[in-house]
């Protein structure tokens, strides 16, 4: 019998262009190339894509291309803005579902190609190694597709203000938040982001008393980031942060334990445009000025002549939800009034995203318990001691804790792990979603086959 002609590894490639999971056991080398022909495909291949992608993942994205396909159709006849806006939408996930297709085709044909025993041995030990080799990219693959069916977040796009408080932990706590401040907006100027400081108060009982490592007492600190994209780059920096280390006063060398909160808000140009529409009472972004109560006071703190002097101080009480904010950095009481709107609007914003992802929890909740990131979780911990820190949603540990406070390379792969977590947190809701609707919906179905 003829052996089948030779095809280059070039074409081979092309036709492993797949990301399907395989569990390939071969024979060694050795072994492989001493028994007979007809024996050498001692090969076990496992096609399991469903523990990779889930049904319903498949099912919805298959759903949402179908959706996307006939949108096009439309489109190409006539124009409509409405349709056009979610084709852009949907396009994400018929991309991704495209590419998922046209590997499993490839894997199966190669697949093929290894199990039949009259073909070419070279031929068959280059689609092995390209066998293996495009596997290996199945998991990143079958993520990307289970990502681009995750809900966009609503504030994604939108540059972001990044609050700090100190929690417990006394004034190791508030020197604390100035080393996070310090921390991302050294990486704010690594990366060359646009950032603006709005408030860096000191904290009225500390005085103006620095640590010996320069550290300062801080109250309350923002740091607004105005790259557009800015917030979903750092919403997975929202919880508490907290830090083990021995504080220059402590005699005895005990190591404490203290906390600082950091709330990542969305951050709105002062006008509002498009989605952003501060005069629309649907928008979340509407604040009343009926219900915002707002006073004007003599600055505190340092800030020589100026300071007592005059009424440039800004208080704003939201008085349905009791939400205030105070600033006083800027000597004119104009910009601080400016600033304290956006503040503002942005602070209630993010409280009726919350309210509205509390209601969708709860269809999660009565199968999967309740996983989201609270303000009181302990994200991460820098612990000075063992040089270190731990994401401890993403369970990942990174020494150099220097470089990390220096917001150098360390801090982003932290920041990245942490992203990571939050993509997987969002796909394993989804899928928990798709499957109760999938539940009720076959539930229904009995309910009307028995009427």
């Amino acid at each position: 019998m003829s052996p089948a002609p030779w095809i280059c590894r070039s074409c081979t490639r092309a036709l492993a262009r797949s990301h399907v999971r395989q569990f390939v056991r071969f024979a060694s080398n050795g072994s492989y190339n001493a028994v007979p022909r007809t024996k050498k495909l001692w090969l076990t291949i496992a096609l399991d894509t469903s523990s990779l992608l889930a049904p319903a993942l498949l099912q919805r994205a298959q759903s949402m291309t179908s959706e996307y396909d006939e949108l096009q159709k439309t489109l190409n006849a006539s124009f409509d803005s409405t349709k056009a806006k979610r084709v852009g939408e949907l396009s994400r996930v018929a991309e991704a579902l495209k590419a998922w297709e046209k590997s499993q085709a490839s894997v199966a044909e190669l697949t093929s190609m290894l199990n039949d025993p009259e073909q070419d041995t070279d031929l068959v030990s280059i689609a092995r190694d390209e066998l293996e080799t495009e596997t290996g990219k199945l998991e990143s693959l079958a993520r990307n597709l289970s990502a681009s069916l995750t809900p966009r977040h609503p504030f994604a796009d939108f540059p972001c203000m990044l609050e700090f408080r100190p929690g417990p932990g006394g004034l190791e706590g508030r020197y604390f938040t100035d080393t996070l401040f310090k921390m991302y907006k050294a990486l704010c100027m690594r990366k060359g982001y646009r950032h603006s400081v709005m408030k860096y108060e000191f904290a009225d009982t500390a005085g103006d008393s620095s640590s010996s490592a320069g550290e300062n007492p801080l109250q309350e600190a923002i740091l607004e980031i105005q790259d557009q994209g800015a917030y979903d780059l750092f919403r997975s920096e929202a919880g508490m942060h907290r830090v083990q280390r021995i504080p220059s006063t402590e005699s005895k060398g005990r190591v404490h334990t203290s906390a600082v909160a950091v709330w990542v808000l969305p951050s709105f140009p002062e006008n509002g445009t498009g989605s952003v529409d501060f005069e629309d009472p649907e928008s979340d972004f509407y604040v009343n000025p009926q219900e915002v109560k707002i006073e004007a006071m003599r600055a505190r703190g340092a800030g020589g002549q100026h300071v007592n002097k005059t009424e440039s101080a800004i208080r704003m009480t939201h008085l349905p939800t009791g939400t205030t904010v105070s600033m006083q950095d800027h000597r004119s009481q104009q910009r601080n009034r400016e600033e304290a709107w956006k503040m503002m609007r942005a602070r209630l914003a993010d409280q009726r995203r919350e309210a509205r992802e509390e209601e969708a929890a709860k269809l999660r909740n009565s199968v999967l318990s309740k996983t989201q990131i609270t303000r009181g979780d302990k994200i991460r911990t820098y612990n000075y001691n063992q040089d270190r820190c731990t994401d401890h949603r993403a369970g990942i540990d990174v020494h150099d804790l220097p470089n990390v406070l220096e917001g150098g390379e360390k801090l982003d792969r932290i920041m990245d792990g942490a992203r990571d977590w939050l993509v997987g947190r969002d796909i394993e809701l989804l899928v928990i979603e798709e499957e109760v609707k999938e539940k009720e919906k076959q539930e229904q179905e009995i309910e009307t086959k028995s009427v």
